[in-house]
């Protein structure tokens, strides 16, 4: 990771969230990131594919893998030990070089760490029956870190055949017998009914900015309960923005990639296509979508992560760089859950004494 020095004080500037400038933490100098004056294109999906060792698409980095949950990151500058910001463990700086998709864009980190740490204490503070533990690591201002997680972006249009059932609903008087003050009585009642008839057709889609994951790292589910990202704001790649910060590679490729953004369009793809079928109720039995327009981009989208260890179990809390939304693993304290149970049972035990007790023939009014 390129090192930008201070020119006052030749400290390392880092990059300062919410600005477009560098600082130096010593001396207090700033150095305005300049900004490329240049559009974020979209990438020809299969023309890349065929082109994935040219030189102009990739560039070569250095990173650092965490044995436990193998996760690969840079590290900062001089430093040789540290722990993985993904699950807490120890890891040594032994570097791997290799050649990956240089990102095109991403959105600088706007959420300072303070605020970070704030909202990360807050949700910590609402769990119910979480271990202090977890409340005591929330109260470490080393606990959270800066990390920018790779993403895939895909647009394509697409074009599906399907076959399907359309169902109708219909009602019919139906005669039933019951029983009312001792007594058996005939009624009758409106039942639904399904008449299904068979339909196909052919449906289009377009996809814009069709966000995954270019690491499994974290959780998925989180991950999406991050979402929105503010995308319409996404800057050129310029190295500044990550300084003092680190960067997840990417071990999901662009190929694995689509193929997780087709997941996500298929959703969609299968609500239009119930839409199109009409009726009341709707089953899709062969569907064969196509893919055309492909193009992709390879950005990077800020974090504040925080990862412990506890009882051999490792939970993760995200905060959304841009926005301050918190998602996370909570523990549980089965000690704290134990002793309110225990609580609610001795509860109900004196006030079933004290009911039978004042139900007593022998009890003194």
């Amino acid at each position: 990771m390129p090192e930008f020095p201070c020119e006052q004080c030749g400290a390392t500037l880092t990059y300062a969230p919410g600005t477009s400038s560098l600082t130096c933490a010593y001396c207090g100098h700033e150095n305005t990131i300049e900004e490329a004056d240049i559009a974020i294109e979209e990438n020809d999906f299969l023309a890349h594919l065929e082109e994935a060792r040219s030189q102009q698409e990739t560039h070569e980095i250095l990173t650092v893998k965490c044995t436990n949950c193998a996760a690969e990151t840079t590290l900062d500058p001089n430093i040789t030990s540290d722990e993985c910001a993904f699950c807490g463990s120890p890891i040594v700086q032994t570097t791997e070089s290799s050649r990956q998709i240089k990102p095109q864009a991403l959105l600088p980190f706007q959420i300072t760490q303070k605020e970070a740490q704030d909202a990360f204490r807050k949700w910590l503070k609402g769990l119910w029956f979480a271990p202090n533990k977890a409340k005591e690591y929330g109260r470490r201002e080393s606990g959270i870190n800066g990390m920018y997680i790779p993403f895939w972006t895909y647009d394509a249009d697409t074009d599906t055949t399907y076959t399907g059932m359309r169902g109708e609903h219909y009602y019919v008087s139906e005669s039933y017998t019951t029983v009312e003050n001792g007594k058996t009585v005939r009624k009758t009642r409106m039942v639904r009914k399904t008449r299904w008839y068979p339909a196909s057709g052919r449906v289009s889609n377009e996809f814009d900015d069709v966000l995954v994951e270019g690491a499994d790292t974290l959780p998925q589910k989180y991950l999406r309960a991050l979402e929105p990202w503010d995308l319409e704001n996404l800057k050129p790649y310029n190295d500044a923005f990550l300084s003092g910060f680190r960067a997840e590679s990417y071990t999901i490729n662009l190929e694995a990639g689509f193929g997780l953004a087709k997941d996500v369009m298929d959703v969609t793809v299968r609500q239009t296509i119930r839409h199109d079928i009409g009726g009341d109720e709707q089953q899709i039995l062969t569907k064969n979508t196509t893919y055309d327009d492909i193009t992709f981009k390879h950005i990077l989208l800020p974090l504040w992560i925080s990862a412990y260890r506890y009882k051999d179990k490792t939970y993760r809390f995200l905060v959304n760089a841009r926005t301050g939304e918190v998602q996370g693993e909570r523990p549980w304290s089965w000690v704290k859950i134990t002793l309110l149970v225990l609580f609610i049972l001795a509860v109900i035990a004196i006030i079933v004494v004290l009911t039978q007790s004042g139900n007593s023939p022998d009890s003194t009014f």
